[in-house]
């Protein structure tokens, strides 16, 4: 068995980003970018009013100082001349600063009587405009390529005037579930069977992270159906399968795809739940073997598969966005497997984070895994803990699924 970090670090080193697409930038949110972005203009394009107000000279601006108000400028409608002084035009957000102004009174600090207006406060120089190129200037690199785009991210290349923008393509993933005993939702379940729930939620666990999923049909326990599959892959990035991938007489996974020139790097990692993971690559596709028990499957594929399809979508600086909580209750000392229990995450009464591990930790047990907040990380030969020491935790939340 070798340990988690070897096996995601063997997992990750073969992968490279898909190829670069042009989307249009409403469908760009989520996408990982290929180039960097660059600011096609300069924003603001001029100076601006950060107020509703009057355009004046700071230095004829001083309080009690009467303006003659000789036009307004709409936002979207400059005045036309010059700012002489003595005299101010009346601005609003967003306005283009007249020519000759260098700031805005307030319309709070300033009496409009007849064709005058009267300063009630002093005015400084640059107050309460935005200067030109404020937020950025033409050519400025503003987003660089490796980033998933935020909605944040969309406002700042639509500003910057990019209607479509260089992303990577979603990494396509087949997924494979084998077994005589599964069937899938609404099908006919066989004889001593269950209902399959792999697919689906790795499926949906690959959606969520921006990849695209291909649902291949259920494979029996048969060596030549499972080397039969593989060649339907198509044009896919990896291919993920799920069940007969341990040790006994129907886990025949291994031996299918060794028919089709099955590469395998490895295939135990000292995890629990989920030991019998395997990796290597066949018929020219990266592959990822996960157990075909349920929570193994979701646990690895938070572990191994997440950060298989960031590295497959060009995302620089991806990592397990792991927190620190403190223990809700005592637990036992670990053996040489690390483990991954489900937990219930809360803020006690002092705001800090806690953790408290559900008691029973059975990897068939799925109801717990979707009632669970996350994962409590424990390291091979962990020592037992009292309630209130620190841990490392992972928040379902953070990752979308």
């Amino acid at each position: 068995m070798i340990a988690i970090e070897e096996a995601r670090a063997r997992i990750l080193a073969p992968l490279r980003p898909t190829g670069t697409e042009m989307v249009p930038l409403a469908a760009a949110c989520g996408r990982v970018l290929a180039g960097a972005v660059l600011a096609r203009r300069t924003q603001p394009p001029a100076d601006v009013s950060a107020m509703d107000g009057f355009a004046v000279r700071a230095a004829a601006a001083a309080a009690g100082a009467r303006l003659r108000l000789v036009g307004s400028a709409p936002a979207g409608h400059p005045f036309a001349g010059r700012i002489e002084p003595g005299e101010t035009v009346a601005v609003f957000t967003g306005s283009l600063l007249p020519e000759g102004a260098d700031a805005v009174l307030i319309q709070e600090d300033a009496a409009r009587e007849g064709g005058e207006v009267r300063v009630g406060e002093s005015v400084r120089p640059g107050q309460h405009v935005r200067p030109r190129g404020q937020d950025f200037a033409a050519g400025e690199r503003l987003l660089a390529p490796g980033r998933r785009l935020t909605a944040r991210d969309v406002g700042l290349a639509a500003a910057a005037d990019h209607p479509w923008i260089a992303v990577h393509r979603r990494p396509v993933v087949a997924v494979l579930a084998t077994g005589d005993e599964i069937a899938l939702p609404g099908e006919e379940v066989p004889a001593g069977g269950i209902v399959s729930s792999n697919s689906h939620a790795l499926a949906a666990l690959v959606g969520a992270a921006g990849g695209e999923a291909r649902v291949l049909p259920i494979v029996p326990d048969d060596v030549e159906a499972i080397a039969a599959a593989t060649e339907r892959l198509g044009a896919v990035d990896l291919l993920v399968t799920t069940g007969g991938a341990s040790v006994g007489a129907h886990d025949l996974v291994r031996e299918g795809l060794a028919r089709r020139g099955l590469a395998l790097d490895f295939w135990k990692v000292a995890m629990r739940p989920g030991k019998p993971l395997m990796h290597g690559r066949v018929a020219g596709v990266p592959l990822l073997g996960l157990p075909g028990n349920p929570v193994s499957a979701l646990v690895c594929a938070t572990l191994f598969l997440l950060p298989a399809l960031a590295r497959l979508a060009g995302e620089t600086g991806w990592a397990l966005p792991m927190e620190t909580a403190l223990l809700g209750a005592p637990l036992p000392a670990n053996d040489r497997r690390a483990d991954h229990l489900r937990a219930r995450l809360e803020h006690d009464a002092a705001g800090r984070l806690t953790v408290t591990p559900f008691a029973r930790q059975d990897s068939s047990l799925q109801r717990l895994l979707a009632e669970a907040d996350g994962l409590l990380f424990r390291p091979a030969d962990a020592p037992a803990l009292a309630p209130g020491a620190e841990v490392p935790v992972l928040r379902f939340s953070n990752l979308g699924i």
